[in-house]
């Protein structure tokens, strides 16, 4: 490796993103990646991801299922280790 190159370890960040309608079981199984959180006519999901490529995949998930996202919120980031 080239001692110019500089190697920036990849940080995952958390998203909680919001849905319409209360996850019963079989759903909330759907996502046993992710801590999820019923409220009044909506679910949440809280998930660490690697990177935008897993937020997509996550999305798609969501949204194979038919379900209507009413947000979707990346959490505050930690301070950098510098």
């Amino acid at each position: 490796m080239d001692s110019r190159t500089q190697v920036c370890p990849v940080r995952s960040e958390t998203y909680e993103i919001t849905f319409t309608g209360e996850a019963e079981a079989t759903l909330r199984a759907e996502f046993d990646d992710c801590e999820v959180t019923i409220g009044a006519g909506m679910t949440t999901l809280r998930a660490e991801l690697p990177d935008q490529a897993a937020l997509a995949g996550l999305m798609l998930r969501i949204t194979g299922l038919r379900l209507r996202v009413t947000q979707v919120r990346l959490l505050a980031l930690p301070p950098d280790d510098d």
